[in-house]
């Protein structure tokens, strides 16, 4: 009950077809890169995943996992628009595109378990034609017509953090938590991937209040993966790998099938080891936006 420790591929035996799936993170930074991998040589199909992505959402679109994708943006920062999804999007992939701050707003929904929230964001937008937004006009005086954001209710949200104790407690120690407190708040259930699994004191919760990302109640299940979110960053433990995702976003073809043998269908310290180790992933300079 107490301990919630588990493999990676234990995790994924969890998830089933058809689910709805959040992934944490942003773009490139402190996305579950493990689990997305484990995710891609599955046999699991007719996900909907929802992301403010980057290569998570290009590997998963690549491997043929995503009936739909619920989404602001899918970019890898240096590279703006993520290549496999595009490539995913141009073939016919489902999608249901909003702004950065409907998405955020559509999950906030969720964990505050409401059906909506209103938001001025997006009206006088096109976005804001797609039939699955409505309005309600507000009760107030002023009558003010706005969008009523669905709540984005995902059945399972994926994160990465930075430490976590055998309980599900866990910090992440980056300057910003994205949204993944409400990833975790909205799903049925949520799985971490940590850096390092540590003793409850090691954590020194109180010290570190801020870095607490949710109660423990929240975590279904850790499972420790050193360098979980290789190829995107982890900072301060890590930077992102600008040369690995230019070398994942040009492969195509023959070259794709290759890194594709060479990095998705490996397990956790296979993919450690072509990378280059752990020495090398340390050494990565930050990086400059």
């Amino acid at each position: 009950m107490f301990d919630k420790r588990m493999t990676v591929d234990a995790i994924v035996d969890q998830l089933c077809d058809g689910m709805t799936i959040a992934i944490g993170g942003w773009a490139t930074r402190r996305k579950p890169m493990a689990l997305v991998r484990a995710i891609a040589r599955s046999n699991l199909k007719d996900l909907t995943v929802i992301a403010y992505g980057g290569p998570d959402v290009g590997i998963l679109a690549a491997c043929g996992k995503l009936r739909l994708l619920v989404f602001a943006f899918v970019s890898m920062d240096q590279i703006p628009i993520e290549p496999h999804f595009r490539a995913a999007r141009q073939a016919g992939l489902e999608v249901w595109e909003m702004d950065e701050g409907m998405l955020h707003w559509g999950l906030r929904a969720a964990a505050m378990g409401l059906p909506f929230l209103p938001t001025r964001v997006g009206i006088g937008t096109a976005i804001a034609d797609d039939p699955r937004f409505k309005t309600v006009t507000s009760p107030y005086g002023d009558g003010e017509t706005l969008i009523a954001m669905p709540a984005i209710k995902p059945d399972v949200a994926l994160l990465h953090v930075h430490r976590s104790d055998e309980k599900g407690n866990v910090l992440t120690l980056s300057p910003d938590p994205f949204f993944d407190e409400l990833m975790a708040r909205a799903a049925e259930q949520t799985f971490v991937t940590t850096e390092q699994v540590v003793s409850t004191a090691e954590l020194d919760l109180p010290a570190n209040a801020r870095f607490h990302l949710v109660e423990r109640a929240l975590i279904a299940g850790v499972a420790e993966v050193p360098f979980g979110a290789h190829p995107t960053s982890a900072a301060p433990d890590y930077h992102l790998d600008l040369a690995h995702l230019r070398s994942y976003a040009a492969a195509e073809g023959e070259a794709w099938d290759a890194y594709r043998a060479r990095y998705i269908g490996v397990d956790a310290p296979s993919y450690l080891a072509a990378v280059g180790g752990a020495d090398a992933i340390r050494a990565i300079p930050a990086p400059n936006y």
